[in-house]
């Protein structure tokens, strides 16, 4: 008689590999579906701009005004979480992006799309208090490395798979028929989602009488390392934000990269940077060393920023720098699910959904606040100082992993 690998890999905590493995592939389909829709109009700009007659400007508010509103929802929609339970939340959040991009595809006036994005960013604010919810209580122990790694891997290929399917299909049809193909294909991960919603069944935990303050509703508010993950997250989106946005122009102007290798800096970075999340998911299995990962994995990619901003001194061959960029994603994606895992190691057991909806609202603040400084350096010719000031932030972030853990460690010496 025969078994599958993973039936025949023995239970941890009476939870099987096949088990985690599904909890695992649904949220992270979630996240990559909810990463999708971030990238939903962007790639469509120039068609759009023709089409309703408008600015780049008013294109780029109606992302502002997505990032906006799912930041309010991130931070509010975690008591809703922790109060109804994540399986319903993560229906309403797909149902709300499904309907928005149908609802893009027949726009007819700039005030349609705005619409549509203010209810885009309501659906997409529920997925980080959902998905840690259901990771942390469902995975158990050891494979939460594992399964904050496939988390970030999914969500960056979300990124990957819009502007490749959205663009593709509009060459071929039209920006119409391109939103309604993704207003359907985030509809499937629904049904999907519904049609394993065993899996997704989490009880709710009822608060329990005398608890103590960080066990209250708004008690968490008042412990340290929840706001020292929160700055973490803020200034790990700014860190995104400029190598998405900033970094790969600002290292073209100075080494005089041409075009088509400045295209593939950013893509060499995400590829790379999903790589590291895989070997990050091993090294986070042991969790008392999560902030000498994240320390190092960031370390390292201040190295390269340095390297790119520095060298234009001495010169620097084009074709290094997309290999650089390829080093600095392996070695922030190495660092990825240690950072995730600095958050759970700050949660109160039963204020997950709450802490992460506060925490990683810090993500969408850093994004809106990124473009304000950067982009003004930019302007301004300041190439150098945006890739100098890019690695001075990856120092910050090793500076806040470990004032988390001195604040933790505080609190447990004081409790």
């Amino acid at each position: 008689m025969t078994t599958s690998s993973a039936s025949a890999q023995p239970p941890i905590n009476g939870v099987s590999l096949r088990q985690d493995a599904g909890i695992i592939g649904l949220v992270g389909l979630a996240h990559m579906a909810s990463h999708f829709s971030q990238l939903l109009l962007a790639p469509l700009f120039p068609w759009l701009k023709d089409e309703f007659s408008v600015s780049y400007a008013e294109l780029g508010l109606l992302m502002t005004i997505f990032f906006v509103v799912s930041c309010a929802v991130q931070a509010l929609s975690g008591f809703v979480v922790d109060r109804f339970g994540p399986r319903p939340i993560l229906f309403a959040g797909l149902a709300l992006l499904g309907a928005a991009a149908l609802g893009y595809s027949v726009s007819t006036s700039y005030w349609m799309l705005a619409a549509f994005s203010a209810l885009a960013g309501v659906g997409n604010g529920v997925f980080h208090p959902v998905n840690y919810t259901l990771i942390n209580r469902k995975v158990s122990g050891p494979r939460l490395g594992h399964a904050y790694s496939v988390h970030g891997i999914t969500g960056s290929l979300g990124w990957a798979l819009a502007p490749a399917l959205l663009v593709s299909l509009t060459f071929a049809w039209s920006w119409r028929v391109a939103l309604a193909v993704a207003g359907v294909l985030i509809f499937a991960v629904l049904v999907l989602m519904v049609l394993n919603r065993a899996r997704l069944t989490l009880k709710v935990q009822a608060p329990v009488r005398g608890a103590s303050a960080a066990d209250s509703s708004l008690g968490f508010l008042k412990i340290p390392a929840v706001w020292m993950c929160f700055a973490f997250f803020f200034w790990y989106a700014i860190v995104l934000s400029v190598i998405q946005a900033f970094a790969p122009e600002a290292a073209r102007q100075l080494h005089q990269v041409p075009l088509a290798l400045v295209a593939m800096c950013l893509t060499v970075y995400m590829v790379c940077s999903a790589g590291g999340m895989v070997f990050g998911g091993f090294l986070a299995s042991d969790p008392a060393r999560c902030e000498r990962v994240v320390g190092l994995g960031f370390g390292a990619a201040a190295l390269v920023s340095l390297v790119l901003a520095l060298s234009s001194l001495g010169g620097l061959a084009a074709w290094v720098v997309p290999v650089l960029f390829g080093v600095m994603g392996f070695a922030s994606g190495v660092a990825g699910p240690s950072r995730d895992l600095l958050v759970k190691r700050s949660t109160p057991e039963n204020a997950s959904g709450r802490v992460y909806g506060v925490v990683y609202a810090g993500l969408d603040i850093g994004q809106a606040v990124s473009p304000l400084i950067f982009g003004v350096m930019m302007d301004n010719g300041q190439y150098q100082g945006v890739l100098l000031g890019l690695a001075l932030l990856q120092g910050v972030l090793i500076v806040s992993a470990f004032n988390v853990r001195r604040v933790r460690r505080t609190e447990l010496a004081t409790a």
